[in-house]
């Protein structure tokens, strides 16, 4: 069925029966196709954050990680909005217990539909640990978590290695376009063994 507001912008045959080819079709899906959007949302106010910088980032990482799918499905694809919710590590704490079941606070916390949560304070020790800045720490919890929304999973050490060798290529790629290159690893919680 062709939507009324679609329907006025193809050409009718005379009995008023819609003349539409598959071709046509894949044409105007594609112009009226939503394109993905990333939106972030500042929830928390122990850290000090340059939001608008974040921001730049998080939509720099959108399109290259759509790009890589860890099960073949790319159902980042298929979602036409994104929402990272930068909170505290009570938040997040909070979070992940309801919806984990696993106590304490983490780095981020990805829910199929389209949500991705992260810690500000987690980011910040983990920042500071390892030589880079807040929003930078930020910036590869949003990677991580898209890449869980792409299909990536990390629960094996097998699984864990892959999803990191393209995380870090695409969050390095990002920081260093945003001229702010990081000077050393990743958080080492990203780097756990199972």
């Amino acid at each position: 069925m062709i939507p009324l507001v679609l329907s006025t912008f193809l050409p009718f045959a005379t009995d008023a029966t819609p003349i539409v080819t598959s071709s046509y079709m894949d044409t105007l899906e594609h112009l009226f196709r939503r394109p993905n959007q990333i939106v972030l949302i500042n929830r928390q106010r122990r850290v000090r954050l340059d939001v608008e910088r974040l921001r730049r980032l998080a939509e720099a990482s959108l399109a290259p990680c759509v790009r890589h799918s860890g099960d073949a499905r790319f159902a980042l694809k298929k979602l036409p909005l994104v929402e990272v919710a930068v909170v505290s590590d009570a938040v997040i704490a909070r979070v992940h217990r309801e919806f984990m079941d696993v106590p304490g606070a983490t780095d981020v916390i990805t829910f199929d539909h389209g949500e991705i949560v992260v810690s500000a304070d987690t980011a910040r020790r983990c920042a500071a640990e390892h030589g880079h800045g807040v929003i930078e720490e930020l910036a590869l919890y949003i990677v991580h978590g898209l890449l869980h929304l792409n299909g990536y999973d990390d629960l094996s050490p097998r699984d864990r290695a892959r999803m990191h060798r393209v995380q870090d290529r695409i969050w390095r790629g990002i920081v260093a376009a945003g001229d702010s290159a990081p000077k050393n690893e990743p958080c080492k919680m990203r780097r756990k063994a199972v």
